[in-house]
């Protein structure tokens, strides 16, 4: 592993770090082999069952690394073969929260909609700028977007290249929260805590329904929950119910109190 990412474990939860900040973490073609490469191991780690995916400095990433492709030619959207970033941070089971600590643009904005829930610094900002630098986006961008934010607002985005502040991104619901800059990793890692405090089994089988129903029509995708329902209710006993049960009603107290 080398320095153009950080890797932290917080117990269960891995806190990732794109690392280089002189250059707004641009993803250079090694900068994503790096988080390909680091996603496949975090898989393969038993003790980690969330990560927290973030940027060192002002950007959470300002992209491709225009220069570096100006001089090599590589291609702008989707690599594919081994190093393929969509594919590898849509493969990892566990969820990922993005925390959006400052300029996501265009292929950093699209790193984002590959994560699973997003957080914001009030320093973030997001942009898609592929109209305006004249490639097409080949990571997700043209249909996640829309369908998080409706299709007028992403084509607002898509087609202007215009900045999203965090308030208005919170507002059109494209992140869940947003906190000032010095609380941004504290609420992003407390949240993943609180997601690996679920059953193990449960939040991966959960997150792959969810992601699985997305990509199929409504009246299938429903008739895929009731076959993985009805599957997991097959491994399921009175005494792992009930102990369960005692847990929520434990935790709820502990909240309310």
């Amino acid at each position: 592993m080398t320095d153009l990412i950080r890797v932290e474990h917080h117990d269960a939860v891995a806190l990732v770090t794109l690392n280089r900040p002189d250059a707004l973490n641009a993803l250079s073609r090694a900068l994503r082999a790096e988080l390909v490469s680091v996603f496949a191991q975090l898989a393969k780690d038993e003790t980690v069952r969330c990560v927290v995916l973030t940027g060192e400095g002002r950007a959470f990433t300002a992209g491709v690394d225009l220069k570096e492709a100006g001089e090599t030619g590589f291609a702008l959207g989707a690599d594919g073969g081994e190093i393929d970033l969509a594919k590898a941070l849509d493969a990892y089971p566990w969820p990922i929260i993005g925390a959006i600590n400052g300029f996501a643009i265009t292929g950093g904005f699209e790193l984002a909609l590959m994560c699973d829930v997003l957080l914001a610094s009030t320093e973030a900002k997001f942009a898609d700028t592929h109209a305006r630098v004249g490639i097409m986006p080949g990571w997700g961008l043209s249909q996640k977007l829309s369908r998080l934010i409706g299709a007028s607002r992403a084509k607002e985005l898509s087609f202007t290249g215009n900045f999203l502040d965090a308030d208005m991104a919170e507002r059109w619901g494209l992140v869940n929260r947003v906190y000032a800059p010095n609380e941004l990793i504290p609420a992003a890692l407390k949240l993943g805590h609180d997601m690996c405090s679920c059953d193990p089994v449960l939040l991966k089988n959960y997150k792959a329904v969810i992601d699985d129903g997305r990509a199929i029509g409504f009246g299938d995708a429903l008739k895929m929950e009731v076959e993985r329902s009805a599957k997991h209710a097959a491994s399921v006993t009175a005494e792992s119910v009930e102990a369960a049960r005692q847990q929520v009603t434990a935790r709820g107290r502990g909240q309310n109190g």
